[in-house]
């Protein structure tokens, strides 16, 4: 049973508890690892290679949540929650073995090297696919942290309430709001990763989620419409949640909720659509991110996302147009902010950017150390892009999406610009519901707030809108992208994908967007 606490009540409780106020800093120096987690790593290595293993690879990770909840003036919800162990990953003829245990007694971390060795021996005997890996540098003294000023944990959980109860004062003013929820999500993460090729790796993540959602019931109680905020997850520390300016911001958002009720219902047809960065941040993720993973072209994976219709590769690679000639997606685990940044993979592959879409034309894949050589001569890349990825100790890694993102005009093109070039159109903000196929090919996504656009101009809100289009004929609809000053990023931490699921933290950068005679339908 969940209890519901109101604000002073809360307040009381987390002051009675004695938590201290906390004292921002400023990391510069990503730590190294700790001794008696680089003793179990080479311990675990030792033990593979003695049981068989070609190679091995062991990560010991230490996984930090919160979560600070609230709706209206109660606190809904507060959590914490850590895990800790090591997996293995072992190597045995060309066959996979992992293992993972939360037990870090000596002689447990050997048994579990040994057996993902056994397994992956096991393996071999049936496996009619033998994997090779593609190489990679050496680092044994890898280290990398998120780019941050203030450890989100440092952050006492009533500062966190009270933000979000200001935040809630402030939409409940406007007239017509009956429902607001809020919340914080906090993510600490330490990774040691050791390899039988001499790469030993620390890295320590962080990722802060906030969101706020206004709903707004009309008077008679027949109807209600919703506005999600759309704060992005990112890459950061706390200093992020402060800049969103949430208090200041509610009040346009809870104005939207409520503009909602009235809104003018949307007439289906041929429309122009300027895609702002909060909504098309996800068209990318499910028409582009999804459908250029190689495991999906090729067959492997089909979970969650379906298999994709860029295939077979041979067919696709350096012919398929994917969008007009000023288009170029960008894959990447560089990108500051990014969910899915990092300083190398967890198969020890350095960070990398590298294009996906180059002017409108497909030309490369999202791939690990296993699938480089499935493409090599097609691409002429020999080395993984650095894209394994396992969510915690207890997963083992696989292909996993990096952030993709859309990039934006090289010329100064503001939001301004891009809407004064429509003629007959639907301003978009904000995800919404969306649905597409099991090979990412049609598609229909609706939003958070609609306005028409006419002769250049915003005119007024619209409702029930949402879009059709299959992804080629879509994305080769884009006429104008905006400049660098109209990108951003949007993100998600829990992509799922495989089986057992594994979630992943991952953005998508892009600007503001004008896409020609997009199908809209009417959703009411």
């Amino acid at each position: 049973m969940q209890t519901k606490l109101d604000r002073r009540e809360f307040i009381k409780l987390a002051g009675a508890a004695g938590v201290a106020a906390a004292r921002p800093f400023q990391q510069t120096t990503a730590p190294g690892p700790d001794a008696a987690e680089k003793d179990l790593v080479m311990l675990a290595l030792d033990a593979a290679r003695s049981a068989g293993a070609s190679y091995a690879d062991v990560r010991i990770t230490r996984g930090n949540t919160e979560l600070v909840a609230t709706r209206e003036r109660q606190i809904t919800n507060v959590s914490k929650n850590e895990t800790y162990g090591i997996g293995i990953r072992a190597l045995v003829g060309g066959s996979w073995g992992f293992a993972a245990t939360r037990d870090l007694a000596r002689n447990s971390v050997a048994a579990a090297a040994r057996q993902a060795a056994a397994i992956a021996r096991s393996n071999d005997r049936i496996n009619p696919v033998k994997t090779t890996l593609a190489s990679v540098q050496k680092f044994p003294d890898g280290r990398w942290m998120t780019p941050h000023e203030v450890d989100p944990f440092t952050i006492p959980i009533e500062q966190k309430a009270q933000l979000l109860f200001k935040t809630n004062e402030e939409a409940l003013r406007v007239k017509g709001v009956r429902f607001v929820t809020s919340s914080i999500s906090s993510i600490r993460e330490s990774r040691l990763l050791g390899t039988t090729e001499g790469s030993l790796i620390q890295q320590t993540f962080f990722r802060i989620g906030p969101n706020v959602n206004v709903t707004a019931v009309s008077d008679d109680n027949g109807d209600f419409q919703t506005r999600n905020a759309v704060l992005a997850p990112r890459g950061a520390g706390w200093e992020y949640v402060l800049g969103l300016q949430m208090q200041e911001n509610v009040l346009r958002w809870a104005e939207e909720a409520a503009a909602k009720l009235t809104a003018t219902p949307v007439q289906p047809g041929l429309w122009d659509l300027v895609l702002h960065p909060s909504h098309l941040w996800l068209t990318i993720h499910e028409s582009i991110g999804h459908p250029t993973e190689l495991d999906r072209a090729m067959g492997y994976e089909a979970n969650f996302a379906g298999t994709s219709f860029l295939s077979p590769p041979e067919k696709v690679l350096n012919k398929f147009r994917y969008g007009p000639a000023f288009m170029n997606i960008v894959g990447n685990r560089t990108e500051s902010g990014g969910c899915s940044t990092c300083g190398w993979d967890d198969e020890g592959v350095p960070a990398q950017s590298w294009l996906i879409v180059d002017k409108g034309v497909f030309v490369n894949y999202q791939t690990t150390r296993e699938m480089a050589s499935w493409i090599s001569n097609l691409t002429k890349v020999r080395e993984s892009l650095g894209t394994a990825y396992g969510q915690d100790w207890a997963s083992i890694p696989f292909p996993r999406m990096p952030n993709v993102s859309l990039q934006p005009n090289t010329q100064d093109v503001s939001e301004e610009d891009v809407i004064a070039a429509t003629k007959h159109g639907i301003y978009i903000e904000g995800d919404g519901s969306y649905s597409i196929d099991q090979q990412r090919y049609n598609f229909q996504f609706g939003g958070q707030v609609f306005w028409e656009i006419k002769d250049g101009k915003r005119i007024r809100m619209l409702r029930d809108v949402a879009y059709q289009a299959r992804t080629p004929n879509f994305w080769n609809s884009l006429a104008l992208a905006g400049g660098k000053s109209t990108y951003r990023l949007g993100a998600a931490l829990n992509d799922g994908k495989g089986q057992p699921q594994q979630l992943n933290a991952v953005s998508h950068g892009c600007p503001i967007a004008l896409f020609r005679n997009v199908n809209v339908i009417n959703t009411g």
